[in-house]
């Protein structure tokens, strides 16, 4: 018996002058490992992908994160911070994307970049450098400690509503390697977990009988070992399969 398919957006990538549809392996291996489905990657750019032949493979959607942003053009700003981390050829792919798979009722599981995007897409907006907000803490990644640390637990989120029912906790620690974060919610979607500053860190909705999830931070990091990640991979999993999320 064949295993659902998750349909996982690239990425583009220069290297060496030459451009790549990238996606980060431990997405891959997260969906496959610990979700139990098949990765399958997608290319962006003009006539590349149709998002119509998309659905007709996807039994579920992952966005991943990514060292670019959503373009600030899409959330109703016109100067980019950081002009050199967007790429539009995602952007162009995702945000509608995202919108299909609302209305399909397809099951969506959104992290970092992704959970950005979630939320650009159904109308809310960023700011685009959290740690230069009054009031919010600097959540962003750190260079200089092996990468192990930086994907390491720095920071409590509270959890609510269906989020805490699934991972049996009030609070959880996770990693924080983001600029931007979450201003205005966008309304179809519900807040269910913030980092002590008051900063959005996950998002549920609009269906509650759909699986459709975003998460600031990095749960696909060493996915297998973490309880949490264990759990919200495997009911992404089982939404995929067509079970109740």
């Amino acid at each position: 018996m064949s295993r659902p398919v998750v349909v996982i957006p690239a990425c583009t990538k220069l290297i060496e002058g030459h451009v790549f549809d990238a996606v980060g392996r431990k997405y891959s291996a997260a969906v496959a490992e610990v979700a139990e489905c098949q990765p399958l990657l997608v290319p962006v750019g003009p006539g590349m992908t149709d998002i119509g032949s998309i659905f007709e493979v996807a039994d579920a959607i992952l966005l991943s994160g990514s060292v670019s942003n959503v373009a600030p053009e899409h959330y109703g700003e016109e100067t980019p911070l950081m002009p050199d981390r967007l790429d539009p050829l995602r952007d162009a792919l995702t945000l509608p994307l995202i919108r299909a798979a609302v209305e399909r009722k397809t099951p969506l599981f959104a992290i970092c970049r992704g959970f950005q995007e979630l939320n650009v897409a159904l109308g809310g907006s960023l700011y685009q450098a959290v740690h230069a907000v009054n009031g919010h803490k600097d959540h962003r990644a750190r260079f200089d400690i092996p990468l192990d640390e930086s994907y390491g637990p720095v920071h409590p989120v509270r959890l609510s509503g269906k989020l805490r029912d699934w991972v049996g906790e009030d609070e959880i620690m996770v990693n924080s390697l983001h600029w931007q974060g979450i201003s205005r919610l966008a309304k179809p979607l519900q807040a269910e977990a913030y980092a002590e500053d008051g900063l959005v860190e996950a998002v549920r909705g609009p269906d509650d009988s759909v699986f459709c999830l975003g998460v600031q931070w990095h749960p696909e990091w060493a996915a297998k070992a973490n309880p949490v990640s264990v759990s919200l991979f495997r009911r992404f999993g089982a939404a995929a399969k067509g079970d109740a999320p």
